[in-house]
């Protein structure tokens, strides 16, 4: 009767449940759980907690990279090809650069256009010299810069640029000036004398410091008045290039055409991504290398579960032999050894997320410790471009390492559970 009731007893039955919670909480004296068991359930913990917060940095990584790009630079740049002047120098100076702006900005999806002069000088200050390139730009203009407008640790008033210069926070550690001191501009591209070129030197308030979040920027980037660069690059009428803004950055290659039809010909478009996308072509390549290096130490943590299970059913072979001459199937047999390994990976997995998530939500305290901890050298902007750790926790990437380390654990469990299944009861009994 026994036997006839087992094999009309549904899959994973309260009393398959019952029996592998005993031999899970039973003493490793009483042939319970090994210690294999709890260092495969440290692994698997360890493992996905490294895999989420992995994913975790690497998309916020990704993301302060990409919003500093956009936040700071110019979605698209228009340029022209130039013609070689006089002086055999290819000049690629936009005379007409309102009314190609105006073209420009009729693109669907475009929202500001703005011409500009770019140069690079040295600036001065004191004792104190900075190379930094400086970008002519109308007021309006700039206060649409989201990173440079806005900036969480701006100084002095948007509102006077006309007034002076804007300069990142770099640049003004570099000087050692604030806002109100005065800084030189040095341009080797003077003014023509029969000695030869004079250098041109300007001085400026600096009436506002930002801070962009990207260490190049802030260390290089200075913003003028467009007339002011205009005069003082000798570019009185013209400008180098326009600076494109549209409403989304991800498409802009599907706007090339349109904006290269707008500009007129012999112009030339240049996106974010192409100034960019090497870069993050490498993001995207490190991100799946990691993933797969990840998923191997998952599947070791993994194995381990294996070894535990093995000596499990080692240590109950008597107790398998009186389960099968009672009546129990080999599936019953199976799915009592799958619950005991499973049960393995669903707590190691769920341990595992509960640390990655909280780092992820805690990564500035756990940074903040750890460059303490390395004297303040944790992280260098000037490498890495960014001024800290970032960390981004995304769905997506916490399902993804639930789902490897559940399907790796679940896997690799119904190898020693088949083998508890297949023991003859008989031989199982033979030497108790």
């Amino acid at each position: 009767m026994a036997g006839k009731t087992s094999r009309n007893t549904a899959p994973f039955a309260p009393f398959e449940w019952m029996i592998a919670w005993r031999y899970l909480r039973a003493r490793r004296a009483e042939g319970g759980v090994s210690v294999m068991t709890w260092i495969s359930l440290i692994g698997i913990t360890l493992a996905v907690f490294a895999l989420i917060a992995t994913l975790a940095v690497r998309s916020g990584f990704r993301a302060e990279f990409v919003d500093t790009i956009l936040g700071a630079n110019a979605h698209v740049t228009v340029y022209t090809l130039g013609e070689v002047n006089a002086a055999g120098v290819i000049d690629r100076s936009i005379s007409n650069y309102t009314e190609m702006a105006a073209e420009v900005a009729k693109v669907p999806g475009v929202t500001r256009v703005a011409p500009l002069v770019r140069g690079q000088v040295m600036a001065n200050k004191r004792q104190a010299n900075a190379g930094v390139e400086v970008f002519g730009i109308a007021a309006a203009n700039l206060k649409t810069i989201p990173r440079i407008a806005h900036s969480d640790q701006a100084q002095g008033d948007i509102n006077r640029f006309e007034e002076g210069i804007a300069i990142g926070i770099g640049v003004a550690n570099t000087l050692g000036v604030t806002v109100g001191d005065t800084i030189k501009l040095i341009s080797p591209n003077g003014a023509v004398t029969p000695m030869g070129r004079s250098p041109r030197v300007n001085g400026y308030e600096v009436v506002y410091i930002f801070a962009a979040g990207r260490y190049d920027i802030d260390r290089t980037r200075a913003y003028l008045p467009l007339a002011e660069a205009q005069s003082f690059f000798n570019r009185e009428g013209l400008a180098d290039e326009l600076e494109v803004m549209v409403e989304e950055p991800e498409a802009v290659d599907a706007m090339a055409p349109a904006l290269l039809q707008a500009a007129g010909p012999s112009s030339q478009v240049w996106t974010w991504r192409d100034a960019s996308g090497s870069f993050l072509n490498a993001l995207d390549i490190e991100d799946r290398v990691m993933f797969v290096i990840l998923s191997v130490l998952v599947l070791i943590a993994a194995m381990n579960i294996v070894s535990g299970l093995i000596m499990l059913v080692k240590n109950k072979g008597r107790d398998i032999g009186i389960l099968r001459t009672m009546g129990l199937t080999e599936g019953s047999v199976l799915r009592v050894f799958f619950i005991c390994g499973a049960f393995t990976g669903i707590i190691g997995t769920a341990l595992g997320v509960i640390l990655g998530c909280l780092f992820a939500i805690y990564v500035d305290q756990v940074f903040g410790f750890v460059n303490y901890l390395s004297g303040g050298t944790a992280w260098d902007a000037s490498i890495r471009g960014i001024y800290f750790l970032p960390a981004k926790l995304q769905l997506n990437d916490v399902l993804s390492a639930v789902a490897l380390s559940l399907g790796l654990s679940f896997i690799v469990t119904i190898f020693p559970a088949r083998r508890a299944a297949r023991m003859n009861p008989v031989e199982a009994l033979r030497y108790e």
